[in-house]
Order: structure tokens, then sequence, then C-alpha cells
């Protein structure tokens, strides 16, 4: 039970600090898609590529290894309907930070074809999948 609680905390720690680059990083998008000096554009593309990097893919990465060790110290869990639904918005999440990555490297290259409309809708998928998220894992629905 203890090593659980160790997994289930880090998890938490670590899925906090993820989802502040989900949130944080598309709104960076949205600026640097509207702006309009070189210097801008040059100070979000550092901005972006520190974030994603320095904090975004080390976060993922604790999410999903401490979620695996629950996974684990429980297997019965993947019995439950509810995890397979969390377990499909996680995949999905992780897509959506792949495709983060995919937009710094198009910023990067001043090559990005979207407006900082689309970036202002696509920011709102991660707050989607955390409300659902965190429903499946406090009422376990199924």
């Amino acid at each position: 039970m203890t090593a659980y609680l160790s997994y289930k905390a880090l998890h938490l720690i670590a899925m906090v600090c993820w989802f502040a680059v989900l949130f944080y990083l598309p709104r960076l998008f949205v600026y640097h898609a509207a702006a309009e000096d070189e210097v801008g554009r040059e100070r979000f593309k550092i901005m972006e590529r520190k974030l994603y990097r320095g904090i975004g893919t080390p976060s993922m990465i604790a999410t999903l290894v401490f979620g695996i060790a629950m996974l684990m110290v429980n297997p019965a869990w993947l019995q439950q309907g509810w995890v397979h639904a969390k377990l499909l918005l996680v995949s999905l999440l992780v897509i959506y930070h792949f495709s983060c990555g995919y937009f710094i490297k198009q910023f990067a290259a001043d090559k990005n074809q979207r407006n900082h409309v689309f970036f202002r809708f696509f920011n709102e998928a991660p707050v989607l999948a955390l409300i659902a998220i965190i429903f499946l894992a406090v009422i376990k629905p199924f």
C-alpha cells in the first residue's frame, strides 16, 4: 500500500506539471501566431522549445511511468471500464502532446500555417480531457 501511495503522489505531481504545459504551451502558440515582430517571434520559439522539452516531455513521461506503476500494483484495475476510458483519454493527450511538438517545429522553421483563432480552440482540448479524467478517476463509473 505504501508503494501505491508513493506512486499515486508522484503520478499526481507529474500530471499537474504536464497539464500546466498542455494549458500554457498552446496559449503561447496563440500569441506566437499573432506576433508581428521578429524579436517577439524568436522569443516565442525559445519559450516554446524550453517549455516542451524541459518540462512538458519529462512530465509526460513521469506521468505515464507512475501511472503504469500504479497499474502494476493494482492489476485488477485493468478489468474496470473506467480505467479503459481513462487510458483512452491519456492516449489522446499523448497524441495532443506530440502535436504540440509538431507545431513547435512548424513555428521554429517559420512554416506555421495556422492562425491564432485555430490555437485558441486547440487550447481547449486538454481542459475537456482533464475534466473527464478526474471524474473517471474519482467516481469510477464503470
